[in-house]
């Protein structure tokens, strides 16, 4: 099964769902993940309009502040030509995946800078199979910020998985997209009630920000 095509809509940043906790990043605790932002996904959206058109800026906004509050960058993407045995079960769900190597790199506007780390995930959760825990742990960081696509797979399925290893999760609402506005406010209710912060790039900006004014 291909990806779908998605139609233009407009990405949630007000009438967010009410968080459970009151948790804030902080830039001496958080990792900021960039989630699955390569040309195979990112082609299935509408080119110039939203929700791309807001989340690609508001990824950036954020990897800018964490970069200049010394948070670490960790970018994840999957990697072209999988075996079946690698692709597993989701060779029934999705197909064979990314099929040309210039398709699994990253978007040229996201690409990954010196310093930042570029994992090779392998399925819905960020953490399964990767260094992503042993990276957090050598680092001594408990929160985790996770902007990028889909929202209500890969993005939710690593947030709940941050909960079960007692990390922190933080949700980018407008710097993460979906198959659907309703899939992608579906991810956000669920992370908000069961599993993580909900919150604006912006406002988690202004959090990681060694110093808060540095957002407006």
């Amino acid at each position: 099964m291909a990806l779908p095509a998605i139609a233009p809509y407009r990405v949630p940043q007000d009438d967010l769902p009410a968080n459970r906790v009151g948790w804030r990043p902080d830039p001496d605790r958080a990792v900021l993940l960039i989630h699955d932002m390569e040309r195979h996904f990112v082609g299935a959206f509408t080119p110039g309009a939203e929700p791309l058109s807001q989340v690609v800026p508001n990824i950036r906004l954020l990897r800018e502040t964490a970069r200049a509050a010394g948070v670490p960058v960790v970018y994840c993407a999957q990697p072209g030509g999988q075996t079946p045995r690698q692709r597993g079960l989701q060779l029934e769900w999705w197909g064979p995946g990314v099929a040309d190597p210039e398709q699994a790199e990253i978007i040229d506007e996201l690409a990954p800078g010196e310093g930042d780390v570029l994992m090779t995930k392998w399925r819905y959760s960020a953490f399964l199979d990767t260094e992503l825990a042993d990276l957090l742990r050598d680092w001594g960081r408990d929160q985790l910020v996770i902007t990028g696509i889909y929202a209500h797979i890969g993005c939710l399925m690593t947030a709940a998985e941050a909960f079960q290893r007692d990390v922190q999760a933080f949700l980018a609402a407008d710097a993460v997209a979906d198959f659907s506005p309703e899939e992608h406010r579906m991810a956000l209710s669920y992370a908000a009630k069961r599993c993580a912060v909900v919150d604006t790039s912006r406002q988690l900006a202004r959090s990681l920000a060694a110093d808060e004014t540095e957002v407006a």
